[in-house]
């Protein structure tokens, strides 16, 4: 394994000479604090061990959602949550990809193509679940925006996780989907292709070139949805790859490695520094921009309904603690260490 940061400091001049005239601040930032993660460029705590007394100075974590080091606690709470809202239903998951032809515009504009991408989306999904064709109810969903391809190219595509069932308000009753089937992939798709298109009108964004009259869209079935979600939780807050994923560094070249979508076999890519740096630094998304979101009873505001929804579907609700921070272990006897002091980085006192 190698880490992230060896290789920001390895290969950062030459990045930034390559790549210059095509970083935004936001890869900036995510550079600047990949690089300082876990060293006393991002602060310190003064620890004392419970037990033996042992005091140290300890690094504090970058936070920066982009770190593969970070957020891996908030990625596990997101799970606990989204685990409590799971129902006794069939769960499928549903992508919608944005064609080829489409990602030049969409990278320069990414706070309003993703923005339309969220809407398209997930409001083609509750028409079509509103449908008394097809389930004639209110659905819930949560939705993931990925930029990135398994093997890191820019691949802008949204995931949704959708409970197999609904809502019917004026019955007052759930309805739920039969079988192993939620809605035609090609239906979906032309519905998402008219209506992405539209929105790209209205918001006055030209499009440059052909557009494909085929888009894609999977649909599929996920059995209880835990996997989906945990496939989900694993690039919500730390980044778009794992440091145990990179597996050397070596005469100016990184190699990594992936599992291939298509196949299921694992495949390796090799780039140099430079080129792997923009890779993974292109996946930055705009500051405050929501990568997940809930939708329908699913949402933060439904927890009434998603409670009412539970209790007609007889689910055993148990309640669980929040899930506690992981803490600082003495590295003498184990014991948990407490927290007595905080030093800024030299770069804020300043």
């Amino acid at each position: 394994m190698v880490e992230m940061i060896s290789i920001v400091e390895q290969f950062r001049d030459s990045f930034l000479a390559k790549y210059s005239n095509r970083l935004l601040p936001d890869h900036l930032n995510a550079l600047h604090a990949i690089s300082r993660c876990r060293t006393p460029e991002s602060g310190e705590l003064r620890v004392r061990c419970t037990q033996c007394g042992q005091a140290e100075w300890r690094p504090l974590s970058c936070g920066h959602r982009s770190c593969p080091k970070c957020q891996n606690h908030e990625a596990s709470r997101w799970l606990d949550r989204q685990q409590g809202k799971l129902l006794p239903v069939p769960y499928f998951m549903v992508t919608f990809t944005l064609p080829y032809e489409l990602r030049p515009l969409a990278w320069r504009f990414q706070q309003k193509i993703y923005t339309i991408l969220f809407a398209c989306t997930t409001g083609t999904l509750k028409d079509f679940g509103l449908n008394p064709n097809h389930l004639g109810a209110n659905m819930g969903m949560t939705a993931v925006l990925h930029t990135q391809s398994r093997r890191l190219d820019y691949h802008p595509h949204i995931h949704v996780i959708v409970p197999g069932g609904g809502i019917d308000k004026p019955r007052r009753q759930w309805k739920k989907i039969k079988g192993k089937y939620l809605f035609n992939e090609f239906a979906l798709a032309r519905v998402f292709r008219a209506r992405f298109l539209a929105a790209i009108n209205q918001a006055g964004l030209k499009i440059s070139v052909g557009v494909p009259q085929k888009w894609v869209v999977d649909c599929a079935h996920v059995g209880n949805g835990l996997p989906a979600l945990k496939y989900l939780s694993r690039y919500l807050y730390r980044g778009v790859i794992t440091e145990k994923n990179i597996l050397c560094c070596r005469d100016g070249q990184v190699t990594f490695s992936y599992i291939e979508s298509k196949t299921g076999q694992k495949r390796t890519r090799t780039l140099t520094g430079e080129d792997f740096l923009w890779q993974v630094l292109q996946h930055v998304l705009p500051r405050g921009f929501r990568r997940v979101r809930d939708y329908g009873f699913l949402h933060g505001n439904a927890k009434r309904l998603l409670s009412l929804v539970q209790l007609i579907l007889r689910v055993m609700i148990e309640i669980k603690p929040l899930r506690a921070r992981p803490f600082f272990k003495c590295p003498h006897c184990k014991a948990a260490m407490e927290i007595m002091a905080f030093r800024r980085p030299a770069w804020l006192s300043g």
